[in-house]
């Protein structure tokens, strides 16, 4: 069975990479010998899902020619060219709306997960018609980024991206999943997907999961370093 298409977002800069993002999208920076959007759309396809939309705009052009119909992946594959200036990620996933199903998967492109993506579907699907959309979460503690999220009882009670109390003791995973109708009272042109997550636990309309599993990312050099030691590991785990 097919899931809903995945938008990923690998339109940033990568400033924090200084001069490695300089000529190359953070997107193609190479991990484990290949480019990390290789292992990306590789696991992608491995979920079930079968379309995927890429939001870019950094040096869209180099993500494009790799990246071609999505073909080698065995996926189809589009591209939502970010305008200059940028939309933000939320604007960015507003603007690819058109060429995305209702609902869908939506992940960071410097982002490394694990979790199977199918019983985030089975939860948000649940919380229907109440939730718009489902934010995944780990059980973070500080270890591995900020933990801004208090979710309770299966939950999101709180999300708030600036949070630093106790309480708050899970990370955005993410994985997350958008209905289209969670942009409908988005007034602003440009902003992110952070506000619209926040937006959404104020009206009670995000659900949650949590995977019960950490992430890796690639958007620090130590974060970088430590995704391509998790990759190779786990490709000499396959061999």
């Amino acid at each position: 069975m097919s899931l809903p298409d995945a938008a990923i977002l690998c339109g940033g800069l990568a400033t924090r990479l200084g001069s490695l993002a300089a000529q190359t999208p953070k997107a193609l920076i190479e991990v484990a010998g290949r480019p990390f959007l290789d292992h990306q759309l590789r696991r992608v396809a491995s979920q079930g899902v079968r379309r995927v939309v890429l939001c870019t705009g950094h040096l869209s052009e180099q993500i494009e020619a790799f990246v071609g119909d999505g073909s080698a992946w065995g996926l189809q594959a589009r591209v939502s060219r970010d305008p200059v200036p940028p939309l933000g990620t939320g604007g960015a996933l507003r603007k690819a709306l058109p060429l995305l199903s209702d609902p869908f998967f939506v992940l960071y492109g410097d982002s490394w997960l694990e979790a199977p993506w199918a019983p985030a579907l089975r939860v948000f699907e649940a919380a229907q018609p109440q939730a718009l959309a489902l934010m995944t979460v780990v059980e973070n503690a500080g270890r591995w980024d900020r933990s801004n999220v208090r979710f309770e009882a299966g939950r999101i009670a709180d999300y708030d991206k600036a949070a630093s109390a106790p309480e708050y003791r899970h990370a955005d995973y993410g994985l997350g999943l958008l209905a289209h109708a969670a942009f409908d009272a988005q007034g602003a042109a440009r902003f992110d997907l952070a506000e619209l997550y926040r937006a959404l636990v104020l009206q009670g309309k995000l659900a949650g999961h949590d995977t019960g599993e950490r992430f890796w990312e690639i958007g620090s050099a130590a974060g970088l370093e430590e995704t391509r030691a998790r990759i190779a590991w786990a490709r000499n785990q396959e061999v």
